[in-house]
């Protein structure tokens, strides 16, 4: 990839362009970074001369910054976040022979992936690994991953889908919910306390609709905006919740949920495993995702 060595920045002159915004002082800025105030003056010239943009405007004992400077302050502050993770995961696998990055969903990953990751390790002790929580769908050469476990449709931009797994949900309530509800058919669960996921606001509603049931009040209820959330809800007691059985393996075997009718449901999306297009040569990613695929084949002990 050829650059402009006149553009490329230089991380110090952000670093002191972002730390004078926060604080709207460039003397604050220049005792945080150890650092005298005319250096600060310097590197912000500096930066100004590069970019050819006013980013501080002086105002009596003040800097204040320009209209420039707003728009540039949040993308210097990703750049330097990023240079940060790149140096930590650099020191963090100095010691290992092979790296792997990898983004999964928050529930998902807390919940079903990590009680399983030191049986990969254990296989691979060689690898350092970096996790990280994703939700939606990014760009794995801005962001800097191998590999995703995403929950959608297989559609992801320059990068390929395996299928992992479908998606099983099931009511479930804690065990003395449960028994105080004594639900025997689905129309019994219309008059129980129901729990939602923001992101999935018709869930409940297709669920009924599986059961041969339409009802115009299946909205009604507390909501939450993680799965990690709504399990919290259900575990402390305060209704009925649909939930993926992957996410709640533990709680069902232990019995602090129990299912308070058989009868689960699949989602319409499922569960992928997802690799940027050009690095399926990457064996320590392919290791993990065959390594994943065997881990749904097989119920855990």
């Amino acid at each position: 990839m050829n650059m402009r060595r006149s553009l490329v920045p230089d991380l110090a002159n952000l670093q002191a362009f972002e730390c004078a915004a926060r604080h709207g002082n460039f003397t604050r800025a220049a005792e945080e970074l150890n650092l005298t105030q005319s250096a600060i003056s310097r590197q912000i010239r500096d930066l100004e001369q590069q970019t050819g943009l006013l980013l501080f405007e002086r105002v009596r004992q003040r800097v204040l910054l320009s209209d420039a400077g707003k728009r540039l302050l949040p993308e210097v502050r990703r750049l330097l976040a990023q240079s940060e993770q790149l140096m930590i995961r650099a020191v963090a696998s100095a010691e290992k022979e092979e790296s792997l990055s990898i983004a999964t969903l928050p529930t998902f990953g807390s919940r079903w992936l990590m009680p399983r990751l030191p049986g990969f390790l254990a296989e691979r002790p060689s690898v350092a690994l970096h996790v990280e929580s994703r939700s939606d769908t990014f760009d794995f050469h801005e962001e800097g991953l191998d590999l995703a476990i995403h929950y959608g449709q297989p559609t992801w931009a320059k990068a390929i889908s395996t299928f992992l797994c479908s998606e099983i949900v099931l009511p479930v309530a804690n065990a003395s919910v449960a028994a105080n509800l004594r639900i025997e058919n689905p129309s019994d669960l219309l008059g129980a306390p129901l729990l939602h996921l923001t992101t999935r606001p018709r869930l409940w509603s297709q669920w009924f609709s599986a059961q041969g049931l339409k009802v115009d009040n299946s909205f009604r209820g507390n909501r939450f905006d993680q799965f990690s959330m709504v399990i919290g809800a259900v575990l402390a007691g305060m209704g009925v919740a649909l939930l993926p059985s992957y996410l709640i393996e533990e709680d069902m075997r232990s019995g602090a949920l129990v299912p308070v009718l058989g009868l689960p449901m699949a989602t319409e999306f499922g569960y992928y495993v997802v690799m940027p297009e050009d690095r399926q040569h990457n064996h320590v990613a392919m290791a993990f995702q065959q390594w994943l695929l065997g881990q749904v084949s097989r119920p855990r002990a």
